[in-house]
């Protein structure tokens, strides 16, 4: 099993690119540029990811950034997400940015995305992945903080094929930003929103009929409105479940007590993700296994959730069926 879901074709749609740092990155990026870390050692590092909620990854995610100051740093954290993507065959990836995190810091917007998206270009020659990227806006922050960077996306907007809205979820609905989001799908961005995680039920139905959202972030917490379940259910609305970030935040007690299995089985367009992986302890093929193991997925399941993650990606229609028929041909190979 463990050969299976480390060989699946994958593809993973919530990926926080900056989630994607890891200790030894942080320290190498830090020494580069000459900065100050508040921890001693790598492992002192690890012993902070000790997190009670999301509030307390935040504030280290946060601390984190400051090593990231040169197109290059930008470019070498993509590569390094990139190249453990392909060894795990993603076949493709919509990865997360977040510019406000940046831009407050004095970081040119140009810097954060040129870094990003020269890695991505590589990889599609290099590895053979696609990807896409996606400018989520930092919900802490005001609504017009987020139309301000918004702005400054759509020179790029070319290679951003999405908007989406992240960070402190509770207190900050997905209807603070519904004019920010109107603006963007003018402009001609997809829409994604983080909701239903630790937020409740209505921050879903508000980022479907407020921010007319393509993919719910998380949205594990559907389950305590049925006619949500049963809306979400008619529409196929994929949501990008990330079981190891859900552990590591509390939203469960346990994987064992996880509700994937439940949300598929039921009939939802559930995906997996590894959201923030060097902080959670899992990029995607672990997060497989590791839920396959506490949940008894079967390889059906696995089947159907990576069938789910391409139909759900913002590939055309050609590329999907590409995918899902490679999908479909590993498929018949292991199981067959």
């Amino acid at each position: 099993m463990d050969t299976f879901l480390q060989q699946i074709p994958k593809a993973e749609l919530h990926i926080h690119i900056e989630g994607s740092l890891e200790p030894e990155t942080m320290f190498a990026l830090a020494k580069r540029n000459g900065i100050e870390l508040a921890y001693k050692s790598v492992q002192e590092v690890r012993d902070a990811y000790n997190f009670q909620n999301l509030q307390s990854f935040l504030d280290l995610y946060y601390a984190g950034m400051s090593v990231l100051q040169t197109q290059q740093d930008f470019y070498d954290l993509t590569w390094a997400y990139l190249q453990k993507a392909a060894a795990e065959n993603v076949r493709h990836t919509e990865i997360f940015f977040d510019p406000q995190a940046h831009t407050s810091r004095g970081i040119e917007f140009a810097t954060v995305h040129t870094g990003i998206h020269q890695a991505l270009q590589d990889a599609k020659e290099k590895l053979g992945i696609s990807a896409y990227l996606i400018l989520c806006f930092l919900r802490h922050l005001s609504a017009e903080s987020a139309m301000a960077t918004l702005e400054q996306a759509l020179p790029y907007k070319d290679t951003i094929v999405a908007v989406g809205l992240d960070s402190s979820e509770m207190g900050n609905p997905p209807s603070k930003f519904q004019r920010v989001f109107d603006r963007a799908r003018e402009a001609g961005f997809y829409t994604v929103a983080h909701a239903g995680e630790e937020g409740p039920p209505e921050y879903i139905w508000e980022a479907i009929k407020l921010l007319n959202v393509s993919r719910i972030d998380h949205g594990v917490r559907c389950v305590e409105d049925t006619q949500l379940v049963k809306y979400l259910i008619e529409q196929q609305i994929p949501l990008t479940v990330c079981p190891l970030s859900n552990i590591k935040l509390c939203v469960f007690d346990a994987l064992e007590k996880h509700n994937i299995k439940q949300l598929l089985h039921m009939g939802l367009c559930v995906t997996v993700n590894s959201d923030d992986p060097a902080y959670f302890g899992g990029y995607v093929a672990e997060n497989l296994q590791q839920t396959q193991q506490a949940l008894g997925l079967s390889q059906q399941d696995i089947y159907q959730m990576m069938k789910n993650s391409f139909q759900a990606t913002f590939l055309n229609p050609e590329e999907k069926q590409a995918r899902i028929a490679e999908l479909d041909h590993f498929m018949a190979i292991s199981v067959g």
